[in-house]
């Protein structure tokens, strides 16, 4: 399953690239399992995603828990928490 994946704010700086299309694996079924591989991807994806739990994502634009499955999504988007102040 191929799928565009959305990157912002720190994500994208230290990932290095705003967006990217990706060939997914079989077994990459869930948010948290997609935040997983994304890690092995490398260095700099690894670092990125080296707390996961404070990552949150959307699936085709509405928000998505780690545990939601990603189906038939044409785009995934990964992000840090919001701050405000």
């Amino acid at each position: 399953m191929s799928v565009r994946i959305v990157y912002f704010a720190w994500v994208r700086e230290r990932i290095g690239k705003g967006s990217e299309e990706l060939e997914l694996p079989a077994s990459v079924m869930t948010v948290g399992d997609l935040i997983a591989h994304l890690a092995t991807l490398g260095e700099e994806y690894a670092q990125a995603l080296s707390v996961p739990g404070v990552i949150r994502a959307a699936i085709d634009e509405e928000h998505a828990d780690h545990d939601e499955t990603i189906g038939s999504a044409r785009e995934i988007a990964l992000f840090p928490p919001m701050t405000g102040g």
